[in-house]
């Protein structure tokens, strides 16, 4: 995959949890996780390489933590738009 983007899981109406997919090859798995900001998981490969972020609490996810997280492990950062279904909950 070569463009980030998000997956939300919903439960009657309302985001129950979500992930924010990075650039990665198929193959490669989460070996490890880190916890960040309240509510934030980044995944790593074997090789220490981010290739998601699991919000575990979607109601509480903030544009500007995301996008510290993603500052930090040299990403672009995210748009209003991108994380729009998670922000009009």
């Amino acid at each position: 995959m070569k463009e980030p983007y998000l997956e939300v899981t919903f439960r009657h109406g309302r985001p129950i949890a979500a992930y924010y997919y990075l650039p990665r090859d198929t193959n490669q798995k989460s070996v490890r996780t880190r916890r960040v900001e309240p509510g934030l998981v980044i995944d790593f490969t074997a090789d220490d390489r981010a290739i998601g972020i699991e919000i575990t609490t979607p109601a509480k996810v903030s544009l500007v933590a995301l996008n510290a997280v993603l500052r930090e492990l040299g990403h672009p950062p995210a748009s209003q738009a991108d994380l729009a279904p998670v922000l009009a909950a």
